[in-house]
């Protein structure tokens, strides 16, 4: 720990703060405010470029986030019930083309398990019939609160060695679920895989609590017809450019801009543009991370 009985660092030793601060050419950071203006400032010294610095940002800003804010909402989950027959199942994953899937039993909320459709692939043989027994396939469900924290939850699919956790309410129901994918993206920024959302799937999830996630590439007519607004159409073509317009700078992860009675958190973006949006009503009650953040 670098410290003595008597509770004070030990003559040599330095802080990882220190140690930083000495590499990046300045004093040690005093708090995580001054260590990302340091990283900032090496930045701008080309110690670093863009990418590390997204990267190092990343990894900061995952601690003031929680499941709820990146979580695939119930309302776009794709489970499959549980079936004694592997046809049964196929047609819902042929059409989502997801690898993981959670299993229900008598209910949407009752989640018994979560099967790799690779599993299925040893049934597929028409030449060599095997006995089908779901119970078998599945593996256990990793269930976590929508209030984990991101890093905690990065910590726990290391430990769990899953991929997939399934996000459960207050009543222990089916809230949503979340991958290890998602809780990376926020660190280095969006992966693109064949099966993602298609380009013109702008609005992806909204909660309970009229906060709504966009991609900042929505587009401003589309954007004011969902949400029934009267943004500057003729200006701008999409809702991110609007709000860098409004910001007067290329906002970072976790900074927030009011425009026209709605609050706009940035929740993924890199030194070059802005990639998803938050979008809330200006008089929504202030979360938790927001004011550890102000």
């Amino acid at each position: 720990m670098g410290l003595d009985q008597s509770g004070s660092r030990r003559p040599g030793q330095r802080t990882w703060l220190g140690r930083i601060g000495q590499a990046l050419g300045g004093q040690e950071p005093r708090d995580r405010d001054e260590l990302v203006q340091a990283l900032r400032g090496a930045h701008q010294r080309n110690v670093m470029d863009a990418d590390a610095l997204s990267m190092c940002e990343g990894v900061l800003h995952v601690a003031d986030l929680q499941t709820r804010d990146i979580m695939i909402p119930r309302s776009q989950v794709s489970v499959l019930p549980r079936s004694e027959s592997v046809w049964d199942l196929l047609p819902t994953i042929v059409e989502s083309g997801h690898s993981r899937f959670p299993v229900t039993g008598d209910n949407r909320d009752d989640v018994i398990g979560i099967l790799i459709a690779k599993d299925l692939l040893p049934y597929l043989n028409p030449e060599q019939q095997r006995e089908f027994r779901l119970r078998e396939l599945l593996r256990p469900a990793l269930f976590i609160p929508e209030s984990k924290r991101l890093d905690a939850l990065l910590k726990l699919f290391q430990e769990s060695r899953s991929h997939l956790a399934v996000v459960v309410d207050e009543y222990g129901g089916l809230a949503g679920i979340v991958t290890i994918e998602d809780v990376i993206e926020q660190i280095v920024g969006e992966i693109d895989d064949e099966h993602d959302l298609d380009e013109d799937t702008w609005i992806l999830s909204r909660s309970d609590d009229g906060r709504t996630v966009v991609k900042a590439l929505t587009p401003i007519d589309l954007f004011n017809e969902h949400f029934g607004t009267a943004l500057d159409e003729e200006e701008f073509d999409t809702i991110g450019g609007l709000i860098a317009n409004y910001a007067g700078h290329m906002p970072r992860r976790g900074e927030t801009v009011s425009v026209q009675g709605l609050r706009f958190e940035v929740l993924r973006a890199d030194s070059r543009r802005l990639h998803l949006l938050m979008v809330a009503p200006q008089a929504a009650p202030v979360t938790e991370r927001e004011e550890r953040r102000s």
